[in-house]
């Protein structure tokens, strides 16, 4: 097991500040291509099925739906308030689960379904149950405890007493969007919502029984002071959920059209934005949070944490999940599929995938084939964001390879990050230090042969070196 504990070093967050992927899958969606459709969907769906021991499945729904839009968002979503959008697309959502379903042997159990947007709760709750029903007659879904149903939901339109009707119909696990409770913050971004609302949202799932809250929070945002996040922080704390995703805000207003709402004179230097960071380390890990990675945290018995300490956390479109070895299916608009050692993709416009099924077509629009390299990083990266480590001698049994011969030019890369206290690197394992934990994509970043390797470091050579 690798050492949970982090070291918050501001100036080697500031020096390694620098656009990167975030690593839901390697190779990242970049690299998708148009190449890749649905007869080529359909060939390794039915691939997976002959694998010796055919791996389970996991579901992703998106709900591209949103009642009002958040100035933050760099999410794929539709703003409307014409609720008769959501039973439309749930009519070809059935569509595409009549198509997507058959691919698979009824023998591949479901172990985890998830429905993310957008706002999946602009979807009543009766909908929401209708779909995970339209599922479970499609596919077959597993009756072990550590099955998973959750859904991202937004509290300024719930209403509590429709929880005891998700958890009847197997949903067990929510993630709430807070951001920010600060009224200065919430103006800011469009996005006004109380802690009162949000706190009966969190009793009203845990009254139901389901047996893990996430919260999200956003630091960066236009209008945030230390003192006033860390209020939020206290706030939530209070609320104890099971975890904690505290993301960075990236200001991309010409990309994400909505953050042009945003006042730039209103966002937080880089000098705040860091101590608001480190507010948030060191506030939940006061708390009795445990660091996961990629800015998420998880108190010390949720399944997430124990996952990391046996070695058996798993990273994906849908964040971190326990479920490491299972076989990924994208259903709805944007939705992104993993088939064994494949990646596809829906269309990202609403448009375009309603065509597809009109038509009668599975909707893809882009993806890849990984080839036998692509499966080798994918693996060393899945170790590093995951665990904080690659194992060398494990690694090297599983692939077949010399570690330091095929990776001698990402170990090249990886030296300065080494001098500067992030990365241990020796014969027995690659480790994140307590000051690199914070950084790890930087650390994955060296061994992605996709990026312009001048972005990544300074690559002075290294030649004496050896693992």
């Amino acid at each position: 097991m690798t050492s949970r504990q982090i070291a918050f070093d501001a100036g080697l967050l500031r020096r390694y500040d620098r656009p990167g992927p975030r690593y839901t899958s390697y190779p990242t969606a970049p690299q998708f291509n148009a190449d890749f459709g649905e007869a080529a969907l359909r060939e390794v769906a039915r691939a997976s099925n002959e694998d010796p021991i055919p791996r389970p499945l996991s579901l992703y729904v998106h709900v591209p739906f949103c009642f009002s839009p958040c100035f933050y968002c760099g999410c794929n979503r539709i703003i409307t308030r014409d609720l008769s959008r959501g039973r439309a697309y749930l009519e070809r959502l059935g569509r595409e689960i009549a198509l997507m379903a058959p691919l698979f042997d009824r023998d591949r159990e479901v172990i985890q379904l998830h429905f993310g947007g957008g706002t999946p709760n602009f979807l009543d709750a009766a909908q929401l149950c209708g779909v995970v029903e339209t599922l479970r007659g499609a596919f077959r879904f597993a009756d072990s405890d550590d099955r998973d149903i959750s859904v991202e939901l937004d509290p300024r339109f719930c209403n509590p007493a429709d929880m005891p009707v998700l958890a009847a119909a197997g949903f067990n696990r929510t993630s709430l969007g807070v951001q920010d409770f600060d009224p200065t913050v919430q103006d800011a971004v469009n996005r006004i919502q109380s802690v009162e609302e949000t706190r009966a949202i969190v009793d009203a799932c845990r009254g139901a029984g389901m047996r893990s809250v996430n919260i999200d929070l956003i630091y960066g945002l236009p209008g945030q002071s230390l003192d006033g996040f860390r209020r939020t922080l206290d706030t939530v704390v209070a609320m104890r959920p099971d975890r904690l995703a505290v993301y960075s805000y990236a200001h991309l207003p010409h990309i994400f059209k909505p953050q042009k709402q945003i006042d730039d004179a209103l966002l937080p230097d880089p000098d705040t934005k860091l101590a608001l960071l480190q507010a948030a380390v060191e506030q939940l890990t006061a708390a009795g949070y445990v660091y996961i990675g990629m800015d998420h945290f998880a108190l010390p018995d949720d399944e997430l944490a124990v996952a990391q300490a046996r070695g058996g956390l798993h990273r994906n479109f849908m964040g971190y999940t326990t479920h490491a070895d299972s076989d990924l299916v994208g259903l709805g608009v944007s939705a992104i599929s993993h088939i064994g050692n494949s990646f596809s993709q829906n269309p990202r416009d609403l448009p375009s995938w309603e065509i597809a099924l009109d038509e009668g077509r599975l909707p893809v629009f882009r993806g890849m084939r990984m080839d036998e390299d692509d499966e080798i990083r994918a693996d060393l990266v899945q170790s590093l964001m995951c665990q904080g480590e690659v194992r060398v001698r494990a690694f090297q049994e599983r692939h077949g390879i010399g570690f330091a011969e095929y990776f001698a030019d990402d170990l090249q890369r990886l030296w300065p990050l080494a001098d500067d206290g992030l990365v241990d690197v020796g014969p027995e394992a690659i480790r994140a230090t307590p000051r690199g934990r914070l950084l790890l994509r930087n650390i994955a970043m060296c061994f992605d042969r996709y990026l312009d390797r001048e972005s990544v470091i300074d690559a002075r050579p290294r030649f004496s070196r050896a693992i």
